[in-house]
């Protein structure tokens, strides 16, 4: 089962991903991840990558889809992809069209994680995490038992990512919006979408992603 995971940075994507990886034993397909290996071990595709990235220009819609072919060429067909981060635009989707008919394979399901923006920009602005273990925490919803004092592994130097402030997450959402919108209604029209509430329950969210792949 190939599917595509939607949503906006923050939305949970990367947790829901690695769940369904462990559920099911799908492979998380993160076009930036793969395209940091490839240029790492100098593949052919890595090799083209890099010469653009030096060059400061962007990586076209050709490289990432040679990534994604070379990466599907390597999985057992029984393995089923979670494409993160791909397709986002309409060009990219019909391509990702091809690649998978290529393989043999088809798109069962493309989910969103809808997400209030509001309440997404208090969810990631709040984020903290120990700088000794990387054990999360947040000014909201979880501080450490002990103030100051990581639960885990009782170091006492916390950090927090600097692109998580306000302005650069309002900046993301709206970078989303503006192209995510062009490929839904492409999957709309072959009845392939659903959404799921992002704001919910982490385990909420997995149920009821689970309930969509496993209808």
């Amino acid at each position: 089962m190939n599917i595509i995971l939607l949503g906006p940075p923050g939305a949970g994507k990367g947790t829901q991903s690695q769940r369904l990886v462990d559920k099911y034993g799908m492979r998380q397909l993160s076009t930036g991840d793969m395209l940091r290996a490839a240029v790492k071990a100098q593949t052919a595709v890595g090799l083209q990558a890099k010469a653009v990235m030096d060059a400061g220009e962007l990586v076209s819609d050709t490289i990432v889809s040679a990534l994604i072919s070379e990466e599907l060429a390597g999985m057992a067909p029984s393995t089923g992809a979670i494409f993160d981060g791909y397709p986002r635009t309409e060009a990219q989707a019909l391509m990702l069209d091809e690649i998978l008919s290529q393989h043999g394979r088809t798109l069962a399901h493309v989910i969103e994680l809808e997400v209030n923006e509001d309440a997404l920009v208090e969810r990631i602005t709040g984020r903290f995490t120990c700088a000794s273990c990387g054990k999360g925490y947040h000014d909201t919803f979880e501080q450490p038992k002990q103030p100051g004092v990581c639960d885990k592994c009782g170091s006492t130097e916390f950090k927090r990512r600097p692109d998580d402030n306000e302005e650069t997450v309002r900046t993301r959402m709206a970078e989303y919006r503006a192209k995510t919108a062009p490929i839904l209604p492409v999957y709309e029209a072959r009845g392939i979408v659903s959404r799921v509430d992002g704001m919910a329950d982490i385990d909420e969210v997995t149920a009821a992603i689970c309930k969509i792949l496993d209808s």
